[in-house]
This record gives C-alpha cells, sequence and structure tokens, in this order.
C-alpha cells in the first residue's frame, strides 16, 4: 500500500528523477507528477515515462499529499511563493537540498496555514545530471536526513515523510536545522570546495600541461575531477547559502593543513605517519559502514534545467 497518494517533485534533475523512479518501483506513492521550468526537460521526462508531466507548477502541486522541492536551493523560496495558493490542506512541502537553515529560511514564511513543511536531504548522487541520470536504486541504504523546525509540532507529517523515505529504502535520521548544515559543510562542502580548486591549481600550472594533467592523473586525482564535475550552479548555491558553516570549517582545514606543511617541511616523519594512520583508520569505518558506493552526494543536479 503506497505511503501517499499523490507525490508531486518540482525540478527533474538527477533527484528529482531518482526519487519519481524510487517511487513507482517501491510502490510508496499512488501516482507521481512532475514539473521543470525547461520545456525540454519536460519533454525529455515525458519521453522516458517518469511519470504525469504537468505543463505548470499549479497543475503539479494543486492535489498533492507531498511536494518536494528537486531544485537549486536559490530558487526554492521563489517556488514556494508561487505553489503556496494551490497546496491543499494537509499537504506536506518537503525538499532535498544540500543547505537547510537558509532553506528554512527561504520557504518557510510562504507555506499555508494547514500545510507542513518539513526540510530533507537524502545523502545520495552522482555527477551525473538531468533526467536521464536517475534510477530508482539511488536512495538504497543511504541515509535521508530530515530537519524538522523548531516549532513543528506535526508528528503525522513527519511520520509519513520518514516512512516515504524509508519505502525507498533510505535510513532516516532526525537532526537540527543548524547541526545538518555544519556536519555537511565537512563532510560534503568543504571536500567539494577542495576538489573544484585543485582541479583548477592543476590546470593553471604554467609546468604542467592541461594533456599531461589529463594523460598522467593518477587515482587521487581522477577522484578529485569526478567531484568537480558537479553541477556549477547547486554547488555556486550550496556555498553561498551556507558560507557561515563552510568557512567556520575551511578555517579549521587550513589550520591543520598549515601543521602538515610545517611537519614536511622538518621532515618530521613520526607526525606525518601519525596523521596518516589516523585518516586511514576514518576510512575503515566509512567502509565498514557500508558507505563507500558510487551513489555518494557528489554533485547531484537539482536545477530545473536538469
Amino acid at each position: 500500500m503506497p505511503v501517499i497518494d499523490r507525490l508531486a517533485i518540482v525540478g527533474i534533475g538527477l533527484i528529482g528523477s531518482s526519487v519519481a523512479r524510487a517511487a513507482i518501483a517501491h510502490d510508496a506513492a499512488g501516482s507521481v507528477t512532475l514539473y521543470d521550468a525547461s520545456t525540454s526537460v519536460r519533454k525529455r521526462a515525458g519521453e522516458i515515462d517518469l511519470g504525469e508531466i504537468a505543463d505548470t507548477l499549479e497543475d503539479c502541486v494543486k492535489d498533492a499529499d507531498l511536494v518536494i522541492l528537486c531544485t537549486p536551493v536559490g530558487v526554492m523560496g521563489h517556488i514556494a511563493e508561487d505553489m503556496a495558493p494551490h497546496l491543499k490542506q494537509g499537504a506536506i512541502v518537503s525538499d532535498v537540498g544540500s543547505v537547510k537553515s537558509a532553506v528554512l529560511e527561504a520557504v518557510a514564511p510562504h507555506i499555508p496555514s494547514g500545510v507542513s513543511f518539513i526540510p530533507g536531504h537524502p545523502i545520495s548522487g552522482t555527477e551525473k545530471s538531468g533526467p536521464d541520470a536517475g534510477f530508482a536504486t539511488l536512495f538504497e541504504g543511504r541515509w535521508c536526513i530530515i530537519t524538522p523546525p523548531d516549532e513543528h509540532e506535526d508528528a503525522a507529517s513527519l511520520d509519513t515523510l520518514t516512512r516515504f523515505w524509508e519505502a525507498l529504502g533510505s535510513t532516516v535520521e532526525i537532526m537540527s536545522v543548524s547541526r545538518h548544515d555544519r556536519v555537511l559543510a565537512i563532510t560534503s562542502h568543504l571536500p567539494h570546495l577542495i576538489a573544484f580548486n585543485i582541479v583548477g591549481t592543476a590546470n593553471d600550472l604554467e609546468s604542467v600541461t592541461e594533456g599531461e594533467v589529463v594523460k598522467f592523473s593518477a587515482g587521487g586525482f581522477r577522484d578529485f575531477t569526478r567531484i568537480a564535475a558537479s553541477d556549477p550552479i547547486m554547488w555556486r548555491d550550496v556555498f553561498l547559502y551556507n558560507k557561515e558553516a563552510v568557512l567556520e570549517m575551511l578555517g579549521r582545514f587550513n589550520e591543520d593543513l598549515a601543521a602538515l606543511q610545517r611537519a614536511i617541511r622538518w621532515g618530521e616523519g613520526e607526525q606525518l605517519e601519525k596523521f596518516f594512520e589516523r585518516s586511514r583508520g576514518i576510512r575503515k569505518s566509512i567502509v565498514d559502514a557500508g558507505q563507500d558506493t558510487d551513489a555518494d552526494d557528489f554533485g547531484r543536479s537539482h536545477s530545473p534545467k536538469g
């Protein structure tokens, strides 16, 4: 039996199309309706049979029991304002953004009385984008963080949203908005920033041609380039809207990096070995926890342009 009768998805990128596929595959929703601001994306979504494709935002959300915003964080407030008059009483609105404080601030003021807004974030994705990139198993065995606002008192809606993500194969963790943004700043946002930067540095080196960077890319650099292939619009918004937490973690990272620089400069091999051994142990913990898969939080596209 479906968790909800009617699901509406706004934004048909990697995550939006994966939610649609997973909801159908796992019978989590009785019907799925999707909308995207891009005409070409809507057309393609119809061609690959992701669900009912709406021509307008109003048509997508008007009868929905659950609306999930799968767009860049920067446009969610505008979408919430536009769709608010068309939401039915008792509906649940959620999202999949990597930032939660900014989403809550932008979306919550537009949510009408009788509609429950509960932000969420599935920790899954790939560097691919567009409606063709999604797949039904993307969320299986992955975490989904749900961040109900402090004043949220609708236990039934929270239970429904939890059961929906569990039906898609996720393990749900309830977390405060502020804690989510600090945790993701170090586990996702800072690694992406480092990847973008190191790939740019390698490409800019005058002593290394672009051809050599490509030809002699070792495994570690290839991993960085995979992360750096992430959707630029989405990550622009992540860093702009979670800048306080990112800058806090970046400051700590720079302090640790300076310590490593000193150890290398002064030949402190024992200190380097201890640091690398600790890092190796953390990697083993991630593998043991079953979080070492390709369906990671790498550059998933929330863009309505696909």
